[in-house]
């Protein structure tokens, strides 16, 4: 027989209640006390206490992990992928670990954007001061004097941020089956220029101030009695907030605030504040958008916002599993049929590369991508990066 530690933790507050629920109304009362009590803790935060601490290296040597020639990241002495359960029956633990290698991912995409692609990292808003929070996007060196063309990137929701497709491809396969890499790559030696959008960097993080409650009045005065009596309250309820404290934070995590980000709070706003201070202030004739996921929804959205200036500068746009939505995002009609004749959305699906998907709405053509994941770069570069009917087929 098995009895696990939580069990054992709570076996005298059930004993307690099954005793107390036996006797009179005081009994009662006590416990609705105890019912209070069992509410208040989480048995997963319970657990919590027995976790090693949350410090993690800050880098990928000190995670013991590099990517090799192929871009695939492998234990620098194993030569093994990564390993998400590092220690047995600590998810949490786990997961907090894989987050902090995240970030460290997320600095690494940053600098093969300035170093092996070589763009420019810019900081929005334009006219940020020294001490608000601020944002930036990546740009080619020409993507606003290049009068030919320029292609603007523009990834999904969650943890991803400028250059990355997805992470969890980054760590599981390779740089170019989770970054933008290869198609900034490619887009630059077909004579492109390039931006590529930051949409999920909407606000920084500080730690929350600590509030020091200082008693309302002066009660020097007072009788000790009374001040004992009174202290007595405050005195309790922080004994109580310590005791559920211990158990709902036990490593003692910052708590922590956001401050957002002016003009671009939400990926919304970002690809609007971009196309006003940047891609409509460019030279191309011709503007193309390659977008995955919630980077659809934000494109429609500059679209309802921004339609006219949109229609005369983008020639086409490429989507990839986009979930746009062109009723709920009260899309007009002009809007659809310009969607109709310049997007085309690459879905998964099973079928055969571009074959035609059926779709419910009244939008853009769905086309097959052959994958479960769009993120995959280098095998879609054959629709580089145009709808069918106004498609550049390229060399592969």
């Amino acid at each position: 027989m098995c009895i696990s530690l939580s069990s054992l933790i709570l076996l005298p507050i059930w004993i307690s209640m099954a005793q107390i629920q036996q006797g009179g109304p005081d009994e009662k009362e006590k416990s609705t006390a105890l019912k209070d009590l069992l509410s208040r803790i989480d048995l997963d935060e319970l657990m919590k206490k027995d976790e090693p601490p949350l410090d993690f290296p800050d880098t990928l040597e000190g995670f013991e992990y590099a990517f090799n020639e192929k871009g695939q990241l492998r234990h620098i002495k194993t030569g093994e992928p990564f390993v998400f359960n590092y220690r047995e029956d600590l998810h949490r633990w786990n997961q907090k670990r894989y987050e902090a290698l995240g970030e460290i991912i997320t600095k690494y995409v940053y600098e093969l954007l300035e170093k092996d692609c070589s763009l420019k990292k810019v900081s929005i808003p334009v006219d940020a001061t020294e001490s608000e929070p601020k944002s930036f996007i990546f740009m080619s060196e020409d993507a606003l004097t290049n009068p030919q063309k320029l292609m603007v990137l523009i990834h999904g929701s969650g943890v991803v941020r400028a250059g990355q497709w997805a992470r969890r491809l980054i760590i599981n396969e390779d740089l170019d089956s989770g970054t933008q890499i290869p198609f900034i790559k490619r887009a630059m030696d077909e004579g492109y220029g390039v931006i590529v959008l930051n949409p999920n960097e909407n606000y920084i993080e500080v730690e929350k101030p600590k509030i020091h409650v200082q008693s309302s009045s002066d009660s020097s005065d007072e009788p000790a009695e009374k001040r004992e009596r009174k202290d007595k309250v405050p005195k309790e309820t922080k004994k109580r907030r310590d005791f559920y404290e211990k158990y709902r934070n036990p490593q003692r995590e910052k708590e922590m605030m956001q401050l957002y980000i002016r003009e671009n709070g939400s990926p919304e706003e970002h690809a609007v504040y971009v196309w006003d201070h940047f891609i409509a202030q460019s030279a191309a004739e011709n503007v193309f958008f390659v977008a995955h996921s919630y980077g659809g929804l934000a494109f429609v959205e500059l679209m309802i916002q921004r339609e006219a200036d949109v229609k005369s500068k983008v020639t086409a746009v490429a989507l990839t599993d986009s979930v746009h939505n062109v009723w709920h995002q009260e899309a007009g009609k002009t809007i659809r049929e310009w969607m109709r004749e310049n997007c085309c959305n690459w879905v998964s699906s099973s079928e055969p590369l571009d074959t035609s998907v059926e779709s419910m709405l009244p939008d853009c053509p769905r086309v097959s991508a052959e994958a479960s994941a769009l993120c995959h770069g280098t095998k879609y570069t054959h629709t580089w990066p145009l709808p069918h009917n106004k498609r550049q087929e390229m060399p592969t």
